[in-house]
């Protein structure tokens, strides 16, 4: 791919292929089986009046513009389920769960089940579910296509790698760059209540020592990474797989302390996205 040989001298070519990108998986029919994962979820992130259309034309081209976001039901509803009730929760993605329950509310997601997650959901069953669902993704959320080129921006200087990470998202397909949006708006909002705090009362509220690196360190690898190996191979090559693993975390916890600013689209980017 063009961007091995002078990936990050070449802005205006960027904002080009990223254009080109954009447009070039705008249908469901674009992409091979494996590559569909998330669009397929999408349908159950569609309101009710949205289903049946989509079902009687299930084989047809799909927009990836429509007026919803393209956020899959079930990482919203994670999301929103873990704001609303597990920011205090003390290392709420390291504690255990139950898998018979995690399996449960999956396959209740998987058949279109109008699931509610509420009070009475174990807040460490829906963090596990969350987690579950990127892990399984055949593609990550953030593709193996650009799995370089985002950790190449480590190289560049500091004042660089923010444009140059925001250039590299909008060349994700555009369920990859919404879901993304809302699962980085989460985990900054998790790592803003990292440390403990007090109250409007004076009352001391406990932190849940979810910091971004930390949350980057469980995300990271599931977010980010070029193939999925075998227990044998990541043993054979495990000095090389801990100096991927430093980099994708401090990938991934830089979008997490940055995410407002990487989809925030700066006066100088749009004057060049519309000489294309």
């Amino acid at each position: 791919m063009w961007w091995s040989l002078d990936f990050y001298s070449h802005t205006e070519c960027l904002c080009m292929y990223m254009l080109q990108g954009a447009m070039s998986v705008d249908s469901i029919t674009d992409l091979d089986d494996n590559q569909s994962r998330l669009l397929e979820a999408l349908q159950l992130s569609l309101p009710a009046e949205a289903q049946s259309k989509k079902e009687k034309a299930r084989d047809k081209k799909l927009s990836l513009n429509p007026i919803y976001r393209q956020v899959p039901r079930l990482v919203d509803s994670c999301c929103q389920h873990l704001e609303k009730h597990g920011l205090q929760t003390v290392g709420i993605f390291r504690v255990g769960s139950s898998k018979k329950r995690v399996r449960q509310l999956r396959e209740e997601f998987d058949r279109g089940i109008d699931v509610v997650l509420d009070e009475e959901h174990s807040i460490h069953d829906v963090a596990a579910l969350l987690k579950e669902f990127l892990r399984d993704m055949p593609d990550p959320l953030l593709t193996r296509e650009l799995y370089t080129p985002f950790i190449n921006t480590l190289l560049l200087e500091p004042d660089e790698q923010l444009s140059t990470l925001q250039l590299l998202i909008y060349l994700l397909p555009p369920c990859n760059c919404d879901t993304l949006h809302r699962l980085l708006q989460f985990l900054s909002t998790v790592a803003g209540h990292a440390e403990d705090s007090t109250d409007k009362d004076g009352q001391e509220v406990t932190g849940n020592k979810m910091t971004s690196l930390n949350l980057a360190t469980i995300f990271g690898p599931n977010l980010l990474h070029k193939q999925k190996s075998t227990d044998k191979e990541f043993t054979v090559q495990s000095s090389a797989r801990a100096e991927e693993s430093t980099a994708i975390i401090a990938v991934v916890q830089k979008m997490i302390e940055n995410y407002e600013a990487l989809f925030m689209v700066c006066g100088c980017f749009c004057v060049t996205s519309r000489r294309f």
